[in-house]
């Protein structure tokens, strides 16, 4: 059967989301490594949005992050009895809160050079108020809702990573979310994450084909 191909970018957070999915589960792909600045004619082809992850399948292209974590769930459910159903729809809404209202804040807040008459603290403000929220809920275990890993984790995790990252020294320093940064540290010294940040050469077209997860081809 032909393996379904990813196109990627390493430090998206929506891509890493979907290769946490794709990891967890053991799906086999190919995987092309691309730049957002100079995007493959194939890729564009296929989703014309011209967004990463794109998920090439056999009788479908998926070419959202969501809805890739979705589909992985739907062939092999990897977080199965982790959630009682307070947990799961609570997922579902602190999910949608961070891709609509927290990445559109974040965007202004690191990106602000890229948008006219933005102030970054504002929207940096915006964005430590949800935090504050998701720091109520958070277990004093390993992840959001306890020792194990859940679809709201590898789902808002990246996002946070990114909002760091903007500015590790004032992150650091905010007490009102301190749950929110074990956490966050517990993602960053996480096993998983060291095994879906693999630098891959940039795909081309007649590339050799490279392989997510790691494994030997032949197996």
């Amino acid at each position: 059967m032909k393996l379904p191909i990813l196109y990627s970018f390493k430090r998206c957070p929506y891509a890493m989301r979907a290769r946490m999915a794709i990891k967890l589960a053991n799906i086999k792909c190919e995987i092309r490594e691309i730049r957002l600045n100079n995007k493959p004619e194939h890729m564009l082809k296929v989703s014309p949005k011209g967004t990463v992850p794109v998920l090439i399948l056999e009788d479908k292209i998926i070419d959202e992050s969501i809805e890739i974590i979705d589909w992985v769930l739907d062939k092999d459910n990897i977080f199965e009895g982790n959630l009682n159903q307070n947990e799961v729809n609570l997922s579902e809404e602190l999910i949608y809160i961070f891709d609509n209202k927290f990445k559109y804040h974040l965007d202004r807040y690191k990106y602000a050079t890229r948008y006219n008459n933005v102030n970054s603290d504002k929207h940096r403000s915006q964005c430590i108020e949800i935090l504050v929220e998701l720091n109520q809920i958070i277990s004093n275990e390993k992840w959001i809702f306890g020792e194990s890993l859940n679809k709201l984790d590898i789902s808002i995790l990246p996002f946070i990573r990114q909002f760091r990252i903007a500015n590790p020294e004032w992150f650091d320093t905010q007490v009102s979310i301190n749950s929110v940064k074990r956490l966050l540290n517990n993602f960053l010294e996480s096993e998983l994450l060291n095994e879906i940040m693999i630098n891959y050469d940039v795909w081309k077209e007649g590339s050799k084909p490279e392989y997510f997860p790691i494994f030997d081809i032949l197996d």
